[in-house]
């Protein structure tokens, strides 16, 4: 095989951008495109659709010309649609995946095919909504549909989400997602495309605006809501070839290897070092050519080029070099394994009983402090280094620890470790957090993966059943796949905790667990480097150049902070996600956005616990200047969720600006078994 490492976009074709393309639906609703194509193209071609609802004329704009003018320039019509609701789009975006959302699809599909540029062909990529719903709409099996390209995406809206996780509510994701969605959805769209109706439209928008958190919440278990959208409800629905591709710091990378496993079409896989991100723009690094690996496959599957893809190995992934913590936020060193399946049979299941790690025979009470998890950083992370892990020593001298030998030799594994425990609760309600640590000989302690089970959930999600105080159970922790290098020198730690805040929400009382110490094991996925056969892969071509393009952008970086009050116990967290500014100067329109969230927690009171989201969305153009600004408030008694959610419109600058809608939202939801 050569190792000759080039891009894969090797013919160039000058490229036209049809900026507003109307997308007639039956119901009269219109979506938005965008649509590059390249200009001297002969004939019909086949097309290439990324469908979600980011707006493309200021939200991923940006992030478009990075991908959708190279495939163009590669010899594709490149399709970008706003779903109903968002952007230039009209209708209301209900929910997400709605059924609507997945029906406007095929139409769009049928859209594409009618075009006189389009040969009837038609590949779909997305990262994160647009992976979703790539999976889902291939689900469909729309005939124009060839392959899929799935980027930081699930098989299974429950288990790999932003709402729960083993059955716990993700305390630091479902609302403040929730926040951003009813931002994002109460945008305005553009006078300069929809003309004078664009106000009138935006009133409307507004009064059929909706929070989700409401649905999401009234789902708290496995059931029909979760399984609409899951296409692991049956693998077998999808029919076309299938490029799942993750990142070890994105909390869905555990999907890519659930379909290279469970697929029954060609599949290949692609797990980077990286956060949700699109490799070619990876943070942390190294970025890669994933633009020249997309027309490889697009090529492969389209064009009828025997490009050799299909010859080389079902998965690649990446193996971090040993660091120190913090020394590898911004690059990840390390190289790229390959196996030729999943499950892969150069992956051995090695079970390291717990008492091997430090454990003996006996028992430990857990009463975990609340405030376990600051150092987790985010948990849905995209790059930015304030979002990343920091050293978990304070966390696990908060925690039980099972803390193994010094290592020999250098230890490394590829896939989906497990932790089993024997637990004994005082209360009805309980959760795990397991956290699997490599701690170096310096004493500080970096997390490889983690893994989250609510007790009630113990037998599945669809039915849980309260625990019986004073019974002993035997569970199981699944933690989040990873590809990790365990440095000689250095120690295997599990961490165990009955909290980890922010990331979960607390059970509604205090907790006493006791652990078996002499019983459990964590089975780790155990892999032998093959440095002959890893030397002679196809190397991956480095990110390339962005083309000269309209669009300028002003970040502004991410920031996290926690504070405490000895005096009352409240704990808060702060965090500020990375965000910035957009302009187009093709048309002058701008962006700019500011996200804020705030994490609540007295310590010893685990229904002290509130989340608070703060939201404002700026869009303009000269003197027309709009902007939304959301709070959103979420709080928990013994029996019931209460969230708030206020939205309010503005139009006009500065003094000028006046206000032109407002509503508040208030509504409870029972708990669970959460």
């Amino acid at each position: 095989m050569s190792t000759t490492s080039t891009s894969h976009i090797t013919t160039r074709h000058p490229v036209r951008v049809q900026r507003h393309v109307w997308i007639p639906l039956d119901d009269g609703t219109r979506l938005a495109a965008r649509v590059w194509l390249p200009a001297d193209a002969e004939g019909p071609i086949p097309a290439i659709l990324e469908y979600i609802p980011y707006r493309k004329n200021d939200g991923t704009a940006p992030r478009d010309v990075t991908l959708h003018a190279q495939f163009a320039a590669a010899g594709y019509a490149s399709v970008r649609v706003d779903c109903r609701g968002s952007g230039d789009s009209g209708g209301i975006m209900l929910d997400e995946y709605h059924p609507t959302e997945l029906s406007d699809a095929l139409e769009v599909l049928d859209w594409i095919e009618e075009q006189d540029w389009s040969d009837g062909q038609v590949a779909i990529i997305g990262k994160s909504w647009g992976g979703f719903n790539g999976l889902q709409i291939a689900a469909l099996q729309p005939p124009q549909l060839r392959c899929i390209v799935t980027v930081c995406s699930t098989d299974d809206r429950y288990a790999d989400d932003v709402h729960y996780a083993g059955g716990s509510l993700l305390a630091s994701e479902m609302l403040p997602w929730a926040a951003t969605m009813l931002a994002y959805n109460a945008r305005p769209s553009d006078p300069a495309v929809l003309g004078d109706s664009w106000r009138q439209e935006w009133l409307d928008r507004l009064e059929g605006t909706v929070p989700y958190a409401e649905e999401w919440l009234s789902h708290q278990r496995r059931d029909a809501y979760w399984q609409h959208g899951s296409v692991c409800e049956d693998y077998s629905a999808i029919k076309v070839p299938v490029y799942a591709v993750g990142g070890w710091l994105d909390p869905y990378r555990g999907a890519v290897l659930r379909l290279m496993e469970n697929l029954d079409v060609p599949a290949k896989a692609m797990l980077g070092p990286w956060a949700h991100t699109y490799p070619h723009q990876a943070e942390p690094g190294p970025a890669m050519d994933f633009q020249g690996e997309c027309v490889r496959w697009f090529d492969h599957w389209m064009a009828g080029v025997d490009d050799g893809i299909m010859d080389e190995p079902a998965l690649r992934a990446w193996i971090p070099d040993p660091a120190p913590v913090g020394s590898d936020l911004v690059e990840r060193p390390g190289r790229w394994v390959s196996e030729p399946s999943w499950p892969a049979p150069g992956v051995e299941a090695r079970a390291l009983p717990l008492n091997t790690l430090g454990g003996a025979p006996g028992s430990a009470v857990l009463r975990s402090p609340l405030a376990i998890g600051a150092g987790g950083g985010d948990f849905l992370k995209f790059g930015d280094v304030p979002g990343q892990y920091a050293d978990q020593a304070a966390d696990d001298g908060r925690s039980h620890t099972f803390t193994g030998p010094v290592l020999a030799e250098r230890l490394e594994i590829l896939g989906t470790p497990d932790v089993t425990l024997r637990v004994t609760s005082d209360r009805p309600q309980a959760q795990l957090a397991v956290r699997l640590c490599e701690v170096a000989p310096d004493g500080s302690s970096k997390l490889v993966t983690a893994g989250f089970l609510n007790l009630t959930h113990r037998d599945g999600h669809a039915d849980p059943r309260p625990l019986e105080p004073g019974r002993a159970y035997e569970v199981s922790v699944p933690l989040f796949a990873i590809g990790h290098a365990f440095a000689a020198g250095s120690r295997i730690r599990v961490s165990v905790s009955a909290s980890l805040w922010p990331w979960l929400w607390p059970s509604p009382e205090l907790v006493a667990l006791e652990l078996d110490t002499g019983h459990g094991a964590l089975t780790l996925p155990v892999r032998a480097p093959r440095p002959a056969e890893e030397a002679a892969l196809r190397p991956y071509a480095p990110a390339r150049a962005v083309p000269p393009h309209s669009i300028e952008t002003e970040s502004i970086p991410g920031d996290r902070k926690v504070s405490h009050d000895f005096e009352t116990g409240e704990q808060v967290i702060v965090t500020t996600p990375a965000d910035g500014t957009m302009t187009d100067r093709a048309d002058g329109l701008t962006r700019s956005g500011k996200d804020l969230n705030r994490f609540r927690l007295v310590e010893g009171d685990p229904l002290s616990a509130a989340v608070e989201c703060e939201r404002e969305e700026f869009i303009s153009r000269g003197d027309w200047v709009t902007r939304v600004h959301t709070r959103s408030r979420m709080t928990a008694d013994a029996s019931d969720f209460c969230v708030v959610n206020q939205l309010s419109a503005f139009e006009g600058a500065a003094e000028a600006e006046r206000e032109i809608f407002t509503r508040t939202w208030s509504f409870t939801v029972p708990r669970d078994q959460v």
